[in-house]
């Protein structure tokens, strides 16, 4: 069986998102995605990739995150969270993230929730979406995976527009997930022409936009039990920028 992962960039930034915004974290985005939301800011990663060994992947994370290991960390730092794409289309995300976590480091992954969630390793933070309407994909949510969820994971809804809204409120209600988990509505940038890619799904007809101020105003109104979050990187770099 290879041990190798396509991999499409391995980075160090700050996280942008969940509850670790604004920690530094290592990023290794996989290549593939078997889903193409209207919103996609990385459609990129749908196919431009190199395969590496999980040997090399290591080394990699390890020499970008070697200069923390001079300083004294309560939590060790760099984070270390894989991305994509969707990471779990491929079986070696599986393997890494194990040794990631015998390393010490502690690991997200960032995923779609159609996928299986199951198989990744404990101690990993699984941050999964349940995709609302406007993403062209909610009827690939894999609801299966809700009641494999611990409190360490977290939930993201993205969210573009007030029947995303309305649909995101009625399964925080009809899951009780607030109870198992953080629970985040993350607010959809809109793409710049150029990252429109043409493989991506349509917003579905009918759907009434929502700006980030009335997100807030409706969480707020409403007395919902999650964390409002923007994607911090598009607001320190252009939000187009690779790499951040």
């Amino acid at each position: 069986m290879s041990d190798e992962l396509n991999i499409n960039e391995i980075y160090l930034s700050v996280q942008g998102e969940s509850t670790f915004a604004g920690l530094p974290c290592i990023f290794v985005r996989l290549t593939a995605c078997n889903l193409r939301c209207s919103y996609c800011d990385t459609a990129y990663a749908f196919t431009e990739g190199e395969k590496k060994s999980l040997a090399d992947a290591m080394a990699k994370i390890e020499a970008l995150a070697k200069p923390f290991a001079k300083g004294v960390n309560v939590q060790k730092l760099p984070l270390v969270e894989l991305t994509g794409g969707e990471p779990l289309l491929q079986k070696n995300s599986l393997p890494l993230m194990k040794m990631l976590c015998d390393a010490g480091y502690t690991v997200l992954i960032e995923t779609s929730g159609a996928l299986d969630i199951s198989k990744v390793d404990a101690r990993v933070h699984r941050i999964m979406d349940l995709k609302c309407p406007s993403s062209g994909e909610s009827k690939k949510n894999r609801l299966e995976n809700i009641p494999q969820l611990k409190s360490t994971d977290e939930v993201k809804f993205v969210i573009g527009t007030q029947q995303d809204y309305d649909w995101a409120k009625e399964q925080l209600a009809k899951h009780k997930l607030a109870a198992i988990c953080p629970v985040l509505f993350s607010w959809v940038a809109p793409l710049l022409p150029h990252q429109k890619d043409k493989s991506l799904k349509a917003v579905p007809e009918g759907q009434t936009p929502i700006s980030r101020q009335d997100l807030v105003e409706k969480i707020t109104a409403d007395a919902l039990p999650v964390r409002f979050q923007l994607q911090m990187h598009k607001f320190i770099w252009p939000p187009d920028e690779r790499g951040v």
